[in-house]
């Protein structure tokens, strides 16, 4: 990714040494909106984290469930959510993303404690569909609300801060669910799920009191009024739909991490077991250290194309340490495993910084909650895909596998260019300034 900042032509700064989301250092949100938005997120992300270790035994060991039938549960509850994403966008152009993301984070809270109540795979099927289906929804009213309270100038680098934030947050949530996981008993478990619900109950009050933006007050009375074929023009939006297309497929790194190392180093290489955890701690630090700073350098339309662009082949030398890693002895496995992990990280938090400032760039800004929806909804496919796509490939076919998941990385990173190109974003732009 190129050190230089972004010419003023380049974007809607024009300023050669932009505004900063955060105080010296990176630490302080500077922004009284971002403040808000952070304590959102710490609350929101401690529950998450706290949750994420044991969701899956407490439906298995605690209720009884059989582990493949809570596993196609779930993968039905994700397709819920990547479905209603695009129905709760526009409900946050019509009534405001404030209120509806609200009423999503409320509604995942009551379903997510429901789970306490579970005693059937009925049950169960009721109310993590629920619950998923709304928390995915939230994902693309998230970027419309981050839309209506944050200056369009840092919105990049605030959302790279809030993903440092909740990185932060599930890790320490993390240490007190591994605590509920030792203790194994089913009050840890009710415990840690209804901590979580109320991780949700408790944004969902405060997300109301976010201030909005002026150039956000500006156009709130629009969104309500729009004709039809305005406030659905997301759908329609083919260049828009090819960038979100390809954002997904660069999306679906994020289950390597999650899914494809650790089934890749316990069948395929002599690697410990432990380096899988090792490898996701190595992801962690790194994604805190580094996004705030990449997103800084990707916060206009030519920075963020440079950025997915790099991202894909990124991916692709990833993918190739990790086939690498198949046959070596278990010192030079961890190492090019390591070294892999490395450079997937630098890959993901240039895609990431890229992703964000194209999904709001290239978005109509009278309609941020639809086009929001639109791109989160892709986001959410490619997180769905990724463990069956890494399984069929990777893990089924090993170094050729990997080969054709490195294919599609920089077939997808160097696909953005033209994508950006066919939307007409170097040229005249359809929509006003985000």
């Amino acid at each position: 990714m190129t050190t230089t900042p972004d010419s003023p032509a380049s974007g809607p700064v024009a300023d050669a040494r932009p505004e900063r989301a955060t105080r010296a250092g990176g630490l302080l949100p500077a922004d009284p909106a971002l403040r808000r938005a952070t304590l959102l997120t710490v609350v929101n992300s401690l529950g998450n984290g706290l949750y994420f270790p044991l969701g899956v035994l407490y439906f298995t060991r605690i209720v009884g469930l059989d582990a493949t039938a809570v596993g196609f549960g779930m993968t039905v509850a994700g397709l819920v959510g990547v479905v209603a994403g695009v129905p709760a966008g526009r409900a946050a152009d019509r009534w405001g993303a404030r209120q509806v993301g609200a009423l999503l984070w409320g509604g995942t809270g009551v379903a997510t404690a429901a789970y306490v109540l579970v005693d059937s795979y009925a049950g169960f099927l009721l109310s993590v569909v629920c619950a998923t289906g709304l928390q995915m929804a939230s994902r693309g009213v998230q970027g419309a609300i981050y839309a209506d309270v944050l200056p369009a100038a840092t919105r990049v680098e605030a959302r790279a801060y809030l993903r440092m934030v909740t990185n932060v947050g599930i890790g320490v949530g993390g240490v007190f669910g591994a605590v509920a996981l030792q203790l194994d008993t089913r009050a840890a478990y009710v415990t840690a799920i209804v901590l979580n619900a109320l991780s949700f109950l408790g944004p969902a009050l405060m997300v109301r009191r976010l201030p909005l933006a002026p150039h956000a007050r500006d156009r709130q009375p629009h969104a309500a009024h729009a004709p039809a074929a305005d406030r659905w023009r997301a759908v329609r939006d083919l260049p828009y739909l090819a960038v979100t297309v390809l954002n997904a497929v660069l999306c679906v790194q994020y289950t390597l991490t999650e899914v494809g190392l650790p089934l890749w180093i316990v069948e395929r290489t002599e690697a410990p077991r432990w380096t899988a955890a090792l490898l996701l701690i190595v992801n962690c630090v790194l994604v805190a250290l580094l996004q705030v700073r990449v997103a800084r350098r990707a916060s206009q339309v030519p920075s963020a194309v440079r950025a997915m662009t790099w991202a894909g082949p990124l991916l692709t030398a990833s993918c190739a340490a990790y086939a690498v890693s198949a046959g070596l002895p278990a010192v030079w496995a961890v190492l090019a495993l390591a070294v892999g992990a490395v450079v997937q990280v630098l890959a993901e938090v240039l895609s990431a910084a890229g992703g964000w400032t194209l999904g709001y760039e290239l978005a109509d800004a009278r309609a941020h909650g639809v086009y929001q929806g639109v791109f989160g909804a892709g986001m959410s496919a490619g997180m769905m895909a990724g463990p069956a796509l890494v399984t069929v490939t990777a893990i089924q076919h090993g170094r050729v596998g990997w080969a054709v998941l490195g294919v599609l990385f920089a077939a997808a990173g160097l696909a953005v260019r033209p994508a950006v190109r066919w939307a007409g974003r170097d040229g005249d732009w359809r929509g006003e300034p985000a």
